[in-house]
């Protein structure tokens, strides 16, 4: 590693635009996407902004650390699915679900009643066209402006990635799973 003299100057200029409600993307084939979009979920919390985070992966039972760290905080976390497609018994009926589920997120977004909504895995259900991409395009560029989306999971669609005010890509570089350890408890759920 090679030691860096820390900067003493600003190296970017100050933003000067108005603060308004951002599309955020976590995406890309590394950890960390959902835990990045509920650390700003917690953020906004603490900050004593309204939350609501939808899950469309998960079950509505789910019962992973999030959910239990969320229920004791207040901050409403809703799963819309039936679990990752090769664990359905219905790939009809996971595209259902995620249809009715896009609904009542896009009511929440389009409602402007929270300060963030976060839509946990929505680029699996878009990826499988079990919803519509340009009605989540209409529903980010009609929102309330004061709205923040934050939405997470691989393979985002180039169309959403140009909406977005800021994208991130996680990059797997390592994974443990590569050397065949299980996921645990706390770390993946």
């Amino acid at each position: 590693m090679e030691i860096e003299t820390p900067p003493v100057l600003r190296d970017t200029p100050k933003p000067t635009g108005e603060r308004r409600g951002l599309v955020i993307v976590h995406t890309g084939t590394g950890k960390g996407k959902s835990t990045a979009a509920f650390g700003l979920a917690l953020r906004a919390h603490g900050r004593g902004k309204k939350v609501k985070v939808y899950q469309f992966m998960k079950v509505p039972s789910a019962r992973f650390g999030e959910h239990r760290l969320f229920e004791q905080l207040g901050i409403p976390i809703e799963g819309l699915g039936d679990g990752f497609s090769w664990k359905s018994r219905d790939l009809g009926h996971s595209a259902e679900l995620a249809l009715a589920g896009w609904s009542r997120a896009e009511a929440a977004v389009r409602a402007g009643e929270h300060f963030m909504v976060v839509l946990d895995e929505i680029m699996y259900p878009l990826r499988y066209g079990w919803i519509p991409l340009q009605s989540v395009l209409d529903c980010l560029r009609e929102r309330p402006a004061h709205v923040h989306v934050v939405l997470t999971g691989r393979g985002a669609p180039q169309e959403l990635v140009d909406l977005a005010d800021t994208v991130t890509e996680m990059t797997l570089v390592k994974h443990h799973f590569q050397a065949g350890v299980p996921a645990q408890r706390g770390i993946e759920d």
